[in-house]
């Protein structure tokens, strides 16, 4: 029987490979906003996963806050700063975690850290990626809007 003539893609089996990262709890100044599990789609050959479905989901998460505190639309205007620390992993699972930073008139500048479980070690984070993003409150035709005035609740 001939062989398959086509490439083949041989992913690393995920979690296999240690990473030398300490580990570190959640922040307690931070609101948990999301949690993830990236799948293989999300992948690239070596059985990274795509920094940009990272930062896809750091956007997600970085808008829960603003939204919140915006009480309407809102939109991503800045990534102000954008830090991957370690890689992403299938079957990692993704805790995103975020803290409003400072509140303009029209915008809210929010941190967003984004902490791994890797499968054979979950109850163990490792940060992976931290960023910091800003969000302008619009109004329906999409012009800059102020914030109402009150309390941080996360």
């Amino acid at each position: 029987m001939p062989s398959d003539p086509r490439p083949s893609t041989v992913l690393r089996p995920p979690n296999e490979t240690a990473v030398n990262a300490p580990y570190e709890p959640l922040p307690a100044d931070h609101t948990l906003v999301l949690k993830v599990i990236p799948m293989p789609s999300d992948a690239n050959a070596n059985g990274d996963i795509f920094g940009g479905w990272v930062m896809a989901q750091v956007d997600l998460a970085g808008s829960v806050l603003p939204a919140r505190y915006a009480q309407g639309r809102m939109a991503t205007v800045a990534v102000n700063q954008f830090i991957f620390k370690q890689p992403v992993r299938v079957g990692d699972i993704l805790s995103l975690v975020a803290k409003m930073e400072r509140i303009g008139r029209s915008s809210m500048t929010v941190s967003v850290g984004v902490y791994a479980e890797r499968i054979r070690n979950q109850g163990h984070y490792i940060k992976v990626t931290e960023a910091q993003l800003t969000y302008v409150a619009i109004d329906d035709e999409g012009r800059p809007r102020p914030v109402p005035v009150h309390d941080l609740a996360p």
